[in-house]
């Protein structure tokens, strides 16, 4: 009844205890970003279905993946190769998928880890919609997509564990450094493409997407926003709770933050550069 969607670039360490965890399933798909190591010798010997695209960026990939995936199953649960699904919750997520009415797609609470501690107080976010019916779901922005519903959206209960630092911490750094790319080209994609920001919109506006673009926008315009967004995790979501671990966390998100500003800066700076070429070529 539940096919499963693993995304994976060079996921040879992660990917055995993430198929592991999902082998309940008879219809186990790998969407692969044209890995290089062992990660498909690993899907093969599993029997997972192998589906290679070259990354672009994370909504168009993920929504190229719900359209041409060929799935077995009317549900699909998605996860990511450092990701591992509790005994609970595939009870949980198969029960919800049979007993579905209304319901298109499914919340469920992620747990995320960081030297061997739960971060349950200092993580941004902990519920995501990984249960769905893919032709019911889509994905927008270019990194950290927002999952779009078409539909009614219900709750399941037990945890997804997720380990984002199971590589080292530079690893996670790298990537992040990365993103941190994306999310700079989104601001200027939304400044650009957007409406002019309102500070009423962003706490009044009918409609969710339009409230969280002028959120984000909010946010985004922040003085010292780095330190605002460690405050935020280590303060008023009381990350300090979380000892160690959640201080590290809280800290790694604010550089983070740091990145996105430095980059937008950067491609601010450059656009009028690219102006002024543009204008000297033409005759």
């Amino acid at each position: 009844m539940i096919s499963i969607l693993i995304l994976t670039k060079n996921e040879q360490q992660d990917l055995p205890g993430c198929l592991q965890s999902v082998a309940w399933s008879d219809d186990i798909h790998v969407y692969d970003s044209m890995s290089t190591d062992g990660t498909l010798d690993i899907a093969k010997q599993f029997g997972a279905t192998v589906t290679q695209r070259p990354f672009d960026n994370w909504a168009s990939h993920q929504n190229w993946g719900l359209q041409n995936v060929p799935f077995k199953h009317p549900w699909v649960f998605y996860i990511d190769a450092d990701e591992r699904m509790t005994p609970e919750l595939v009870q949980a997520v198969q029960a919800a998928a049979a007993a579905a009415k209304e319901e298109v797609a499914f919340r469920l609470q992620r747990r995320d880890f960081l030297l061997g501690t739960w971060l349950k107080h200092v993580q941004t976010s902990p519920f995501y919609m990984r249960l769905f019916r893919p032709e019911k779901m889509r994905y927008e922005r270019l990194v950290n997509p927002i999952s779009i519903a078409d539909g009614p959206v219900g709750q399941v209960a037990g945890y997804l564990d997720h380990f984002p630092f199971s590589k080292g911490m530079g690893h996670w750094i790298d990537r992040h450094n990365g993103y941190s790319r994306f999310e700079a080209q989104q601001i200027i994609s939304n400044r650009q493409a957007g409406e002019r920001f309102s500070w009423v919109k962003a706490f009044t506006a009918k409609d969710f997407h339009q409230r969280r673009y002028h959120q984000k926008e909010l946010f985004y315009r922040l003085p010292f926003r780095p330190l605002v967004k460690f405050l935020l995790l280590y303060v008023a979501k009381r990350g300090f709770l979380d000892g160690r671990a959640g201080f590290t966390y809280a800290m790694l998100q604010s550089i983070y933050e740091y990145f996105i500003v430095l980059k937008v800066r950067e491609l601010e700076a450059a656009a009028p550069m690219s102006s002024v070429a543009a204008q000297r070529g033409n005759p």
